[in-house]
C-alpha cells in the first residue's frame, strides 16, 4: 500500500472524524457527535426520530424516539361499540389490516363464546394470507429501494395492485376493508371471486424468482445485508421482538403453528427459518414466507366449504336484509344492533395471531356493557423496534437503513 494512504476503518471499528483509527501512539484524538435522524415530515408514512451519538462514521449510541405519530386508537375503542371498534383496527397496521381485523374479532368472539361457521374461517385464512403477501411486497421493494435497487420496487407494486384489487373485490375498498366482523364476514363472497385469486396464486411464484434472480446473489445486496443487524436472539427475546425477525435467528416460531385459530391447523405449510440473525437472513425467511402464504391461500381456494359466512347469533349479528323485508323480529334486531351494539359477558381475554411482522395480541376487558371497557393491543412492530439500537451500534452510520428497513416497522402499529 502506497505510503501515506488513509484507508476506511473496517465495520464496528472506532475512527476519528479524520478518518484515522483512533488506537495507537499519536492517533488523533476522536471527537463524538450527536446527530438526529428525523422525524419526517408527518405525511410519510411513518414518522421516527433516532438520536444517534457518532464516532466519526461508526455508531456509539442509538435511541429511538416515538409518539410522532401517536392516534390515541387505544382510548377511542372505549367510547364505541364493539362493531364500531372493527374500522380503528384497519388502521393500527394499514398493511396488515385483516390481521387486526381478526385478532380483535377472534377476541369478541372469545367472550361471547361465539362459534364461525367454517366457511367464513377458511375465507378469513385466505384473504389474511394475502395480506401477509401484501405486507411483505411492500416491505421487500421499499427496503430494496433503500439499498439501491429500484426495479425491485416496481415489479413488487404491481404484484400489490393485483392483491388490493381482490380486496377491492370482497369489500368494496382496497385497503382499509373492515371485512371481518364478529361472528363472520361483512358480506358474503361476491360473484366470480375465485377466477382472480387463483390467476394471482397461479403467477406469483414466478415473480417470486424474478425477485430472488435480481437481489439474492447480486454482489451489492450481498454486501449490503450480510452480517449487518445481527442480534443474539437472546436479546431479541429480552426485547420482545417476534416474527420473521427470531425466525432468521433460530427460533421457528409462529403463533398459526404454536396457537392455531381460525382453522389453521388443517392447513400444511413450514415455518421458514435460518441462523444468521442478519438482514440477508430476515430477507430469505421473508422470500420463503411468500411461497408458504401461497400455499396455504391455494389450499383454502381449492378446499372453500360451502354454507354461511356468520353465526347463528341474531342479537349480535346483523339479519339477512332480505329478512328484515318481511320479519318484524329481523327488523328490530337490525335497529336495536345499529343503534345500541350488543352486550358481551363480562370477562378479558387475550388473542394472539401471526401477522406479518410478528406476533399481535389483542387484550379485550368487556364489563358487560356493549362498549370495551379496555382495548389493548400488543403489537409487533413495537417490540421489534426495541432492538434496533442493539443491531446498529458499533456498526457504520450507512448500516442504519439497512438494519432499520429489515426490522419491517409501521409507526402507526407502534404509536397507539
Amino acid at each position: 500500500m502506497a505510503a501515506g494512504t488513509i484507508t476506511p476503518a473496517s465495520r464496528g471499528q472506532r475512527v476519528s472524524n479524520a478518518g484515522i483509527p483512533a488506537e495507537g501512539k499519536g492517533a488523533v484524538e476522536s471527537r463524538r457527535m450527536v446527530l438526529n435522524m428525523g422525524p419526517q415530515h408527518p405525511s410519510t408514512h411513518g414518522v421516527l426520530r433516532l438520536k444517534l451519538e457518532l464516532d466519526g462514521e461508526s455508531v456509539v449510541r442509538a435511541e429511538s424516539d416515538i409518539g410522532y405519530l401517536h392516534t390515541g386508537i387505544e382510548k377511542e375503542c372505549e367510547v364505541k361499540t364493539y362493531q364500531q371498534v372493527v374500522p380503528l383496527t384497519d388502521r393500527v397496521d394499514y398493511l396488515a389490516n385483516l390481521s387486526n381485523n381478526l385478532c380483535y374479532c377472534l377476541a369478541v368472539e372469545k367472550l361471547l363464546g361465539l362459534e364461525v361457521p367454517p366457511r367464513a374461517q377458511w375465507m378469513r385464512v385466505m384473504l389474511t394470507e394475502l395480506t401477509r403477501i401484501n405486507s411483505h411486497l411492500v416491505w421487500l421493494g421499499t427496503h430494496a429501494m433503500d439499498i439501491g435497487a429500484m426495479s425491485v420496487f416496481l415489479y413488487c407494486f404491481r404484484e400489490r395492485e393485483d392483491i388490493l384489487r381482490i380486496f377491492e373485490m370482497f369489500s368494496g375498498q382496497r385497503m382499509m376493508t373492515s371485512y371481518f366482523r364478529i361472528g363472520g364476514l361483512a358480506l358474503e363472497a361476491p360473484r366470480g371471486w375465485r377466477e382472480p385469486v387463483k390467476k394471482f396464486l397461479d403467477a406469483f411464484p414466478s415473480k417470486l424468482d424474478e425477485y430472488e434472480m435480481l437481489l439474492s446473489s447480486n454482489p451489492i445486496w450481498l454486501q449490503r445485508t450480510q452480517g449487518v443487524g445481527c442480534m443474539p436472539l437472546e436479546d431479541m427475546l429480552e426485547a420482545g421482538v417476534t416474527g420473521p425477525m427470531i425466525r432468521a435467528a433460530g427460533l421457528a416460531w409462529d403463533i398459526r403453528k404454536s396457537e392455531p385459530y381460525s382453522g389453521y391447523e388443517k392447513f400444511s405449510f413450514k415455518i421458514p427459518s435460518r441462523t444468521a440473525g442478519d438482514v440477508y437472513a430476515r430477507y430469505q425467511v421473508r422470500m420463503e414466507e411468500f411461497r408458504e402464504s401461497t400455499r396455504i391461500a391455494q389450499q383454502a381456494l381449492e378446499g372453500m366449504p360451502e354454507g354461511p359466512v356468520v353465526a347463528n347469533a341474531p342479537k349480535v349479528v346483523l339479519p339477512d336484509r332480505e329478512k328484515m323485508k318481511t320479519e318484524m323480529e329481523a327488523l328490530i334486531h337490525h335497529f336495536k344492533i345499529v343503534t345500541e351494539g350488543f352486550r358481551v359477558p363480562a370477562g378479558e381475554v387475550y388473542q394472539a395471531v401471526e401477522s406479518p411482522r410478528g406476533e399481535l395480541g389483542y387484550y379485550v376487558v368487556s364489563d358487560g356493557s356493549a362498549k370495551p371497557w379496555r382495548v389493548h393491543m400488543r403489537t409487533p412492530s413495537y417490540g421489534n423496534l426495541q432492538a434496533l439500537p442493539r443491531g446498529i451500534e458499533g456498526r457504520l452510520l450507512a448500516d442504519i437503513i439497512t438494519t432499520l428497513g429489515s426490522l419491517d416497522i409501521v409507526l402507526g402499529d407502534v404509536d397507539r
